[in-house]
């Protein structure tokens, strides 16, 4: 295998684990919301804060820590007639079935990046072109300039009424990294397919 696939793979796999195992810890943090979340329900006056934020919480340890999940082979598989399969038969079904993950990966992180588009106020059909925009504004005039470039910043329905464009950023980088995963995913099956070990 070509060099700079190999040297993708280890740094796709480096960086995923990395924030994977910074993802994990999320767990403690949704636990301690939800315990907030009773003790003040019990005790106190309930607070808005508790579910949405909790919410937003098991979205980002969903997100982030999914690509880590696929590296170590610990995500759900229909292990009926694959497990007793050699390990480049395995290769073979893998490097074709995840092609359908990376296209349908595709599509979800164009509507996260509109979505995205979407919650800082713009409304048009180019929300790529709107990220540039924003970025070329951010570079040349500062933050001011690319705070002019923003519209009406969508809000939650709810008595608490966050913003949702932290949530939506989070969901377009979770996309791109489990992106980025499968693609190396399918690197490694071809190299399996070949005989080289990965």
């Amino acid at each position: 295998m070509p060099r700079i696939i190999l040297a993708y793979i280890r740094a796709i796999d480096s960086m995923n684990r990395f924030i994977g195992r910074i993802a994990m810890y999320l767990i403690f943090v949704l636990a301690g919301i939800l315990l907030w979340s009773s003790i003040s329900k019990t005790f106190f006056t309930p607070v808005h804060w508790t579910l949405e934020t909790a919410q937003f919480v098991m979205v980002a340890y969903y997100v982030l820590g999914g690509p880590y999940s696929v590296q170590l082979g610990a995500n759900v598989r229909m292990d009926l007639f694959y497990g007793n399969w050699s390990l480049r038969t395995k290769a073979w079904v893998d490097a074709f079935t995840v092609m359908f993950l990376i296209f349908y990966l595709g599509v979800l992180f164009t509507g996260a990046i509109s979505s995205t588009a979407y919650s800082l106020g713009y409304f048009g059909t180019e929300p790529f072109g709107f990220f540039r925009d924003l970025l070329v504004a951010f570079v040349t005039g500062g933050p001011g300039a690319a705070a002019e470039m923003l519209g009406f910043l969508e809000r939650s329905p709810t008595a608490w009424r966050p913003y949702l464009w932290p949530i939506k950023v989070t969901l377009c980088i979770g996309v791109f990294l489990m992106l980025l995963q499968a693609l190396a995913e399918f690197f490694r099956d071809i190299g399996r397919i070949r005989g080289v070990a990965l």
